[in-house]
């Protein structure tokens, strides 16, 4: 009864005319982030934060506007890949392998469509996990002090630099750059100056928005007036039937339900994100299917491939709600930016939240519900509309989207040493893009550096500084457990596949 009382103020928020506007306005604008190749939901996110705090928005309509980028996004990314074989953000990666196929034989709109069902269910999936676990996780939560709040953030930094496959060393190294941004400013107990090279522009720390728009819009910018100068060139597939027939429905149906539950509980923990949802989807379905059907066409058009990682992408995006909500840890790179968001708002992220702010966080809840129906009617009638959106030249693109940083940016502080910073940090960040340096570690490391370090204090402070207070308890240990097995176990099974392989040809 709690729980549905609870809906009943979600809705009460989410109906109001300014919040449906909002929530309409973000689903449109985040399918044409994803659907421009390079965006993504981060940088989409990233580049509203400033002119939503700059507008005066109240805190929970600005949550909602961005949490319809997000999951807008999470939609639109499937456009390109399955037109042009181009993702339009990471997660969509997987959409290309047989979304391309399908629209190389002539049924792209019937792809789109179908894809667009399958996010669809994915997202209403998680949607109905968050109302049911959210309150559950979150009187859990309560139970946490200091001491596990700082191990919680050290299993989330764990869990993130884990799954980077190969090079978990730059997830590490750039996750620590993250954490000594974090620290520039005036140390706010000692009263101490750090790191700020006697620059008094950096007496209050790098803002957190210098930081995002820099690594993300300005070096996705960069980037892409490289391939535009290098002549990249857009062409969309033609297609023949508009949308999915019931047959096609059936043959997906338990593939997607299954999708969308597996991206549900990988979108839950923090750190993993709809990228890593999406490939497991994938791997599992076409595991599954080939064991049994040899003739089965994972890699050629095959639409069980198709709506796995759609379904599992969007339930896992929207599934990242509930550590941030909950906990005040980032299920993704893109729910380290909402954090942030919040933060200007002077509001922080945890259990308490929902006694606080009820109307936040439930008003949030019910807008998804009603963002996820808003991007289900307007991508299946409008998909030609949005994949006309690849038309627009580079050279108002481009610099279109600069304009907006550096205005979203100077709206905030006002200071044109944030945007030579802004600017420096971008260029930064391409070369780090240009030699395959992971970006979400680091966000992650903005996000929760001054968390994480006063939380270590407080630990101390506690027991006159005797660090045994972060092995001392039932869930500290539990954490540290969770935290060594995402390190240890990733590379353990890789080691373990490869053995395996070889083994035969010995």
């Amino acid at each position: 009864m709690d729980t549905l009382s609870n809906l009943g103020i979600g809705f009460g928020v989410a109906f109001t005319p300014l919040n449906l506007l909002v929530a309409a306005v973000g689903a449109f604008l985040g399918t044409i982030v994803g659907v421009l190749p390079g965006l993504g939901p981060i940088n989409g996110v990233a580049m509203l934060v400033p002119i939503c705090f700059a507008m005066g928005l109240p805190p929970e309509t600005a949550l909602i506007l961005l949490a319809a980028v997000y999951v807008g996004a999470e939609y639109g990314g499937r456009i390109t890949s399955i037109l042009l074989n181009v993702p339009g953000e990471a997660a969509s990666v997987m959409t290309t392998l047989d979304g391309y196929p399908l629209a190389r034989q002539g049924l792209g709109a019937v792809a789109l469509s179908l894809s667009a069902w399958a996010s669809f269910i994915g997202s209403s999936i998680a949607i109905l996990g968050i109302v049911m676990l959210a309150p559950l996780v979150a009187q859990f939560a309560l139970a946490f002090g200091p001491a596990e709040y700082f191990v919680l953030m050290i299993f989330a930094f764990c869990a993130l630099t884990s799954l980077l496959g190969d090079n978990p060393v730059k997830g590490i190294l750039m996750a620590a750059i993250g954490l000594a941004i974090s620290t520039v400013g005036v140390d706010s107990n000692s009263g101490v100056y750090r790191y700020t090279f006697d620059l008094p522009h950096l007496a209050d720390g790098i803002d957190f928005t210098v930081v995002v728009i820099g690594l993300f819009a300005i070096a996705e910018m960069l980037q892409m007036l490289e391939k535009l100068l290098g002549g990249h060139k857009v062409e969309v597939t033609s297609s023949g039937r508009k949308i999915f027939n019931l047959k096609e429905l059936a043959f997906t149906w338990w593939t997607t339900f299954r999708s969308g539950l597996m991206g549900f509980v990988i979108g839950v923990l923090p750190g993993a994100g709809a990228s890593v949802a999406s490939a497991v989807a994938y791997s599992n379905e076409k595991r599954l299917h080939e064991s049994k059907d040899p003739d089965a066409k994972f890699g050629r058009g095959d639409m069980r491939g198709l709506v796995a990682p759609e379904a599992a992408n969007n339930a896992a995006a929207t599934g990242s709600f509930i550590p941030m909500l909950t906990l005040g840890v980032p299920g993704s790179g893109t729910t380290a930016v909402m954090m942030g968001a919040l933060t200007l708002y002077n509001i922080t992220p945890g259990p308490v939240l929902f006694e606080s702010k009820p109307e936040l966080v439930w008003g949030l809840i019910a807008s998804l519900a009603v963002a996820n129906v808003i991007l289900l009617l307007m991508n299946v009638p409008m998909v030609r509309v949005f994949a006309s959106m690849l038309a627009i030249p580079g050279y108002i693109l481009v610099p279109g989207i600069l304009a907006i940083s550096f205005i979203g940016v100077y709206a905030i502080s006002g200071s044109v040493f944030d945007l030579m910073m802004m600017t420096a940090i971008g260029v930064v960040g391409y070369f780090m893009v240009k030699v395959k340096m992971p970006m979400a570690p680091l966000v992650l490391g903005v996000v929760l550096g001054d968390l994480m370090e006063q939380n270590f204090r407080r630990g101390l402070s506690i027991t006159n500084g005797d660090p045994v207070i972060f092995v001392s308890s039932t869930i500290c240990i539990t954490l540290w457990v969770l935290a060594l097995a995402v390190v240890v176990v990733p590379p353990a099974l890789r080691a373990y596949g490869n053995r395996g392989r070889r083994s035969p040809a010995g």
